[in-house]
């Protein structure tokens, strides 16, 4: 559990008690008090060492965000390494480091910066969506792209796209500009329609 905003917790509660799911947040999140009792609560920190859910080793890595204790993580199972990066507002050394060698990355483009600054948000919601605690822009994410060895790259997923403020085809052309040796190789998400499975071999 990454964060207590309401697009990321609110079916936690409910598919932890009907399933008698455990749950491993920090205890920032925890004390948003969002997630109501929980049959198995599991703390975590930013900054701790790597952890073990069954096969999968996990480790959580700090991210800016406007959330108590944000958190986002990489997964590694069977020499193979999983990362995810979205709600953040600023790539940092921390995150290039955290996200190295991955063999398949699920990477934020929120949105372009030209169609949030002429969208319909207002611009107090721009300046949040925007600014160093919110999300990471197309050229945000293409910009750590290009700071990562992308050679073990097999899958990137561009996620979390705003259906206001951004476009699938802008999302995919920054990206490819930063980095066309991977173009064959991105995935575009949209909420309404989600992909196939991924292979990492």
């Amino acid at each position: 559990m990454t964060h207590e905003h309401q697009d990321h917790i609110r079916g936690v509660g409910p598919l932890a008690r009907r399933y008698r799911i455990p749950v491993w947040t920090t205890r920032g999140t925890c004390r948003s008090g969002r997630l109501g009792k929980l049959p198995e609560l599991n703390l975590i920190q930013p900054h701790q060492p790597e952890f073990d859910i069954g096969t999968l080793r996990v480790r959580p890595y700090a991210v800016p965000h406007d959330a108590r204790e944000p958190v986002q993580f990489t997964f590694r199972g069977s020499d193979r390494h999983l990362g995810v990066l979205t709600d953040t507002g600023l790539i940092t050394p921390h995150i290039v480091e955290s996200l190295g060698r991955c063999d398949a990355l699920l990477l934020e483009c929120n949105h372009d910066t030209l169609m949030l600054a002429e969208g319909p948000y207002p611009p107090a919601l721009q300046r949040r969506v925007g600014g160093e605690l919110g999300h990471l822009s197309n050229r945000q994410a293409a910009s750590l792209l290009e700071q990562l060895d992308r050679e073990c790259i097999q899958h990137l997923v561009a996620a979390h796209l705003s259906e206001k403020n951004n476009h699938p085809d802008l999302a995919r052309t920054t990206l490819c500009h930063a980095a066309p040796d991977i173009a064959s190789r991105i995935a575009v998400t949209a909420q309404d329609d989600p992909t196939g499975w991924f292979c990492i071999e």
